[in-house]
């Protein structure tokens, strides 16, 4: 079974975004990252082993596919980009109930009860799968049971106020995976929810 994976940026004191439009992440869409490269290579070596992304509707609209689609063709030979190559050439699959069609290379779009359609893609074959969207998107998977681990990367931020992921429950109880500090000052803790 296909392990679900969310992978969200958050601030030292628990916000995954700001009301204020500010740049409080290390690395944000672009080609300049203040990642340092075992950061780089870490966060590659996680993709390695996914082959399906599944993304909010707002995510995909906003060009998250468009852009990392770009990146993989202006750094073919970058290996901090090898991520974005992947992301190229993972099945991507669009939650939405808004959208009744694909727009997107290698992209369905998946609509009706967010846990039916879940758990159907995590019961076929092959590598895992990595969730990235907002807030309100991750809160529904977690809020469902939905996800298997969590990788949150911490930035050195404080941002005071803002959208949190764990505000609709689901799990109330997390065990620790790891847990990596970077030179960069990012802190990337996982955790699996203890069934």
């Amino acid at each position: 079974m296909k392990k679900l994976i969310l992978q969200m940026q958050m601030s030292v004191d628990g916000f995954v975004g700001a009301d204020e439009d500010h740049h409080w992440q290390l690395w944000e869409w672009g080609d300049d990252s203040a990642w340092d490269d075992a950061l780089k290579r870490d966060f590659n070596a996680v993709f390695a082993g996914v082959d399906t992304i599944l993304l909010s509707r707002k995510m995909a609209e906003e060009g998250y596919l468009t852009h990392w689609g770009n990146a993989a063709k202006k750094f073919p030979h970058d290996p901090f980009y090898a991520f974005a190559q992947r992301i190229v050439e993972a099945r991507k699959v669009v939650l939405s109930d808004r959208l009744n069609a694909s727009r997107w290379e290698r992209t369905t779009v998946a609509s009706g009860d967010l846990p039916r359609e879940v758990k159907a893609l995590k019961a076929g074959v092959g590598g895992n799968m990595a969730v990235f969207g907002g807030a309100g998107f991750a809160s529904s998977l977690i809020a469902a049971g939905l996800v298997d681990e969590f990788q949150l990367f911490v930035n050195p931020a404080v941002l005071g106020a803002g959208r949190r992921i764990f505000d609709k429950g689901g799990f109330e109880t997390l065990r620790l995976l790891g847990s990596k500090a970077y030179a960069c000052g990012m802190v990337v803790n996982r955790y699996a929810p203890v069934a």
